[in-house]
């Protein structure tokens, strides 16, 4: 029977939580510490974590030397993805504010989604995304948020600045001209469409499924800047 065993536990830089690696026989889980159970994340089912990069990088691809930036290393599978897309000249800027899922990436946990840390076209920088946000100006062609649960902050309060009007802005003006933006979340929320569309951006709302076709779908964001 296969049952969960606790690997590490990473402290969530400006909280008092933390989040958990767990080994769940062939796969791996982050879990947030002390919660109720629930997965923030695993191994088998990323098809929507592909998806937040597939979508928008296709899109931009063509593009010289190519930037795009990844709010939210997770396990890997969103920069995989985005590197799968792009070309040899591109550069893929990733923000993990934990540095223990870095860490977890480089290690076993990276096997999964074939170590993309390690491609040269990989540049990660520990820290907010949020901070890399306000620091920017058309810097990128491409930006995919994936650093909670969705547009209400879970695993950080502060997170939610980033799906707030005053946040969405600021990834108008980090994003190049018809530059895309892609934001994942658990569950659907028309409000934040709206929202999306109001900061400069034609938006569409896409459902795509956890694993395979069948089962949980995932809501994505894919905007484009007008």
């Amino acid at each position: 029977m296969k049952r969960f065993v606790l690997l590490d536990t990473a402290p969530i830089p400006g909280t008092d939580g933390a989040l958990c690696l767990f080994e769940y026989g062939e796969d791996f889980v982050i879990k947030i510490a002390g919660g109720d159970g629930g997965q923030l994340m695993n191994t088998r089912m990323h098809g929507s974590e592909d998806a937040l990069a597939a979508i928008p990088c296709k899109q931009i691809a063509n593009r010289p030397q190519a930037r795009v930036l990844i709010g939210g290393l997770g396990m890997g599978f969103t920069l995989a993805a985005a590197l799968q897309h792009l070309g040899a000249d591109a550069e893929v800027v990733v923000a993990e504010l934990v540095p223990g899922v870095v860490e977890w990436n480089r290690g076993p946990l990276g096997a999964k989604a074939a170590y993309p840390l390690h491609d040269p076209r990989t540049t990660v920088v520990q820290d907010d995304v949020a901070n890399l946000l306000k620091a920017a100006e058309q810097a990128y062609d491409a930006i995919m948020l994936d650093v909670d649960n969705g547009p209400e902050g879970l695993t950080q309060k502060g997170n939610s600045w980033l799906y707030s009007m005053d946040g969405l802005a600021r990834c108008n003006k980090a994003l190049r001209a018809k530059g895309m933006l892609a934001v994942w979340s658990s569950s659907a929320d028309r409000k934040f469409s709206e929202k999306v569309r109001k900061a400069g951006f034609k938006v569409e709302e896409v459902q795509v499924y956890a694993h395979g076709n069948k089962g949980t779908r995932h809501t994505i964001w894919i905007a484009q800047k007008l």
